[in-house]
């Protein structure tokens, strides 16, 4: 038998009646608050983070594959749309490649799940009472509406002729509020050909809102041919190629990849994170935040654990006296402490987790925190549980506890069996 687990567990059973209990009570409620808290902290965090990505992804893919002028330009020199590599591109399911010289190759997690094309032609939008700048972002019966129907608020996606370009506008809710136009509305969109001015007449089909205010107050979609005609551009030549990919950690590999070993020199080959460093800077640093959170938390539950610990040794004085004088060793004495903390921890652990799992079900149902979506690009606070990460956080917090409890638990070694026998 584990003699110090035993009488740990003992005086675990009989902490309500010792004159510790209250101590014991608010250590282990600060357990339970600081895990509810970087559980709630953790999930929060990870479901901003999944949202934001999944918004941007699906909008905007992984990859883009432009000429080297769109760096400069948003009206860049045309891409062929039958380039060799590009048949070859959308059939990618895996590649091993060394990132760096001398380095073993790296496998990817994924391949490419679909390649689409696109062009872009800036415009200004004129009504009665507003004008709006505007980019066309012109795409093809290639597009996966899949990605966007979620975001469409009202209407329907472009519906796309097989003669004629189609004249139908998607766009975005910040645009239609401040044009004050509505789905079945016409606008007139002004542009620039040849030195000269033109415009074209659209057909609102659709409003889209993704909560990226920032971007999508730019962009209205349309058939990717008006654009081309607009841009004096054949069928065959577009501005670019939007890659997505089946792993979205795969994303630095594949440009790599595709940089130096397949597509053309005069191609670049951007990652969405590099297209929009902004908004990616603003999520790491969420990560920061998460740190510092955990960080205090963890201060919390260690100032009270020790707290407690110091406490329970004092009580325990006389037993810890009676226990050296048959013989135990103040290392098998600090065990039972350590023990009996590691409890305590634990009790605060579980009511923690009920909490922490609890606001997020809560949160996850009902929504009731509600954001300002021009600022955090959601309505709301998502949640999302990885039950890995929740596993590694409990052993984790309670491994750190217990090994900061070593150093006071030596207290145990300053009790001299004598004084306390004596005087008790």
């Amino acid at each position: 038998m584990n003699l110090p687990f035993f009488i740990a567990w003992r005086l675990m059973r009989s902490g309500n009646k010792t004159q510790s209990r209250i101590i014991v009570r608010i250590a282990s409620a600060a357990v339970a608050l600081s895990i509810a808290v970087m559980v709630a902290t953790s999930a929060l965090v990870s479901g901003f983070k999944t949202e934001i990505n999944r918004k941007i992804f699906e909008f905007w893919g992984h990859l883009h594959l432009t000429d080297q002028s769109y760096l400069i330009s948003y009206e860049p020199y045309p891409v062929r749309a039958d380039l060799p590599f590009l048949e070859a591109l959308d059939t990618l399911r895996s590649i091993a490649y060394a990132l760096f010289d001398g380095k073993a190759p790296v496998r990817s997690r994924g391949g490419v799940r679909r390649v689409q094309a696109f062009a872009i032609k800036p415009g200004i939008i004129r009504t009665e009472n507003a004008m709006e700048g505007i980019l066309l972002k012109g795409i093809g019966t290639d597009f996966d509406w899949a990605n966007l129907k979620p975001y469409i608020q009202e209407g329907m996606p472009i519906a796309f002729r097989d003669t004629q370009p189609s004249r139908d506008l998607l766009i975005s809710q910040q645009t239609a509020d401040r044009l004050e136009v509505s789905v079945g509305d016409k606008l007139v969109v002004h542009f620039v050909k040849n030195n000269a001015q033109t415009r074209r007449l659209f057909h609102v089909c659709g409003i889209y809102k993704t909560g990226l205010e920032e971007y999508d107050r730019k962009f209205a979609l349309c058939d990717i041919r008006v654009v081309q005609e607009l841009l004096g551009w054949s069928e065959n030549e577009v501005a670019g190629f939007e890659v997505w990919l089946d792993d979205v950690r795969d994303m630095d590999l594949y440009a790599e990849y595709l940089h130096q070993e397949v597509v053309p020199s005069q191609i670049l080959v951007q990652t969405v994170r590099t297209r929009f460093p902004a908004i990616f800077e603003w999520l790491q640093f969420q990560d920061y935040n998460e740190v510092i959170i955990f960080i205090l938390m963890l201060a919390v539950a260690l100032v009270n654990m020790i707290t407690a610990l110091l406490v329970l040794v004092l009580e325990r004085a006389p037993m810890i006296g009676i226990l050296k004088a048959l013989g135990a060793s103040s290392g098998r004495i600090r065990q039972i402490f350590l023990y009996h903390a590691a409890f305590i921890t634990a009790h605060g652990l579980f009511w923690g987790n009920v909490v922490g799992l609890g606001f997020c079900y809560l949160q996850d149902r009902y929504r009731f925190i509600t954001l300002n979506e021009a600022d955090y690009y959601l309505s709301y606070a998502p949640v999302n549980i990885q039950w890995p990460v929740l596993l590694a956080l409990n052993v984790g917090f309670l491994a750190v506890i217990l090994l900061f409890l070593i150093i006071p638990s030596h207290a145990v070694g300053r009790i001299s069996p004598i004084r306390v026998i004596h005087f008790r």
